[in-house]
């Protein structure tokens, strides 16, 4: 388990500046190991000290709750808390956050399961792949027509099973000879374009409108799996075929009943919950109209932050120990317009600063997933070898500065509609046809197409 300051380290390969934020957060993520190791009467009685972070847009609150549930591999899930409302609107029921929660976690555990059996599932993917490249018209026509027969025997009652030719040696050898040739073309990659056709089972997935309610009912679950499953034929190349059938298999391997009970308490010790957009469902003070509403979301969430049973069609899932992070921007709202009970529940307050021109030109240098890196890999895959210069970077900053202080802030996303505007010219006429072209793009560049120079009213098209 990472420390504190390591986890803070790997935060600051993607987020830039917010150090307050992030040591806490580093803190919470470190306080829930320590938990971990201590006797089981003690753990019952420590739950996490849930974080409410205050901020503009754009400045990283999402993006600290999302990097650090990948530190750990803990199951994560962002809602906004605008999306659940009271009876008689549109919305979901706040359970379906906890429901959304052990979703997560089941593919995490599921993931993990299939790393673990995957060269397993991989070697009989690749036996069912050879049987499919070797299997000729006349075998297959044979097998169908057994197939009827045995319905017919069903139907009719059992008859005198008429014998199968036995087959000879030499016809054995020259199968087997095949099959190898076969296989050994496979592993070498000389049959992935070939055409195979493939046995799938149709997934029996909830009606739309009833998942856009937020009711996530399977038909065959009701029915404990008694219906039969659809399945139907695709023809593929190999490629897409051994995808299929690697699923398949590694599902074989895996026990479900394990992994969901893992993926359960994974979600209830280490589930991560992010509310965003907190502050619009904060009461300005009156009691009348849509404030209203807004308490009862607050009322309706704090059962689930206090520490609830959830029913889900898994079982029912504990949220005592669940990590909650709410986030907003508070410009209207503030904090304590929260219902005494929800503030209670968020202990460490955490002020996230708006980014200032320096810190616009660091993240346009020092993340790893940086948006200048982001454009200038897109745009070597079109023969163009785009660079930015320092001063193209520091005049980008300062369009982004002035944008958000003249409009609404809306923070480091503001960087890829100025670039997105800026390289609008490039990214239409790179076609990949052409030669590799060195662009170097500079500040007299950045000025000149984003007419810096004019009124501020002239950065309004580079508005969103």
């Amino acid at each position: 388990m990472l420390t504190p300051k390591q986890i803070v380290e790997q935060l600051d390969r993607y987020i830039i500046g917010q150090d307050e934020a992030k040591r806490s957060v580093a803190i919470a993520l470190r306080n829930r190991y320590r938990r971990s190791r201590l006797p089981l009467e003690m753990r019952e009685e420590i739950t996490p000290k849930n974080i409410i972070m205050m901020g503009p847009t754009g400045v990283g609150k999402t993006e600290i709750s999302r990097r650090l549930a990948k530190l750990v591999e803990a199951p994560f899930v962002k809602v906004e808390a605008t999306k659940f409302t009271e009876v008689g609107y549109v919305g979901r029921d706040v359970d379906s956050m906890v429901r959304d929660l052990v979703e997560a976690s089941i593919r995490l555990c599921k993931q993990g399961e299939y790393e673990r059996v995957r060269m397993m599932a991989e070697a009989a993917a690749e036996q069912r792949l050879v049987e499919l490249l070797g299997v000729d018209p006349s075998a297959k026509s044979k097998q169908s027509k057994a197939a009827n027969l045995f319905g017919l025997q069903m139907l009719l009652g059992p008859k005198a099973e008429p014998s199968e030719p036995e087959i000879s040696e030499e016809e054995k050898t020259r199968r087997a000879e095949k099959r190898r040739t076969t296989l050994e073309a496979l592993r070498r990659g000389e049959l992935e374009d070939r055409i195979v056709t493939v046995e799938v089972t149709e997934s029996n997935s909830g009606n739309d409108a009833m998942l856009a309610m937020g009711i996530d009912l399977n038909i065959n679950e009701m029915f404990g799996g008694m219906l039969p499953k659809k399945k139907k034929q695709r023809k593929v190349p190999v490629s897409e075929a051994r995808r299929i059938l690697v699923a398949e298999e590694s599902d074989k391997l895996i026990d479900m009943d394990e992994v969901i009970d893992r993926a359960i308490e994974r979600a209830e010790q280490d589930g991560i919950i992010f509310i965003d957009e907190i502050d619009k469902i904060a009461a300005a003070g009156n009691t009348v109209g849509a404030d209203v509403s807004r308490e009862g979301v607050q009322r309706d969430i704090l059962p689930i932050v206090e520490g609830s049973t959830v029913n889900t069609k898994y079982g029912p899932v504990k949220t005592d120990y669940m990590l909650f992070i709410a986030a907003g921007a508070f410009h209207v709202s503030k904090v304590s317009d929260l219902i005494p009970e929800l503030q209670g529940r968020f202990p460490i307050r955490v002020k996230l600063n708006a980014l200032t021109v320096e810190d616009y030109e660091r993240i346009l240098t020092q993340p790893e997933n940086a948006v200048t890196k982001q454009y200038e890999a897109l745009l070597l895959t079109d023969n163009v070898r785009l660079s930015f210069d320092d001063g193209a970077k520091h005049a980008i900053a300062e369009a982004a500065f002035a944008a958000n202080e003249t409009s609404e802030n809306i923070g480091a996303r503001r960087l890829h509609t100025i670039i997105e505007n800026l390289l609008d010219d490039i990214s239409f006429n790179a076609s990949g046809e052409h030669p590799m072209i060195d662009v170097v793009i500079d500040r007299a560049y950045v000025e000149s197409h984003l007419n810096m120079s004019k009124t501020t009213e002239d950065l309004n098209k580079y508005i969103v």
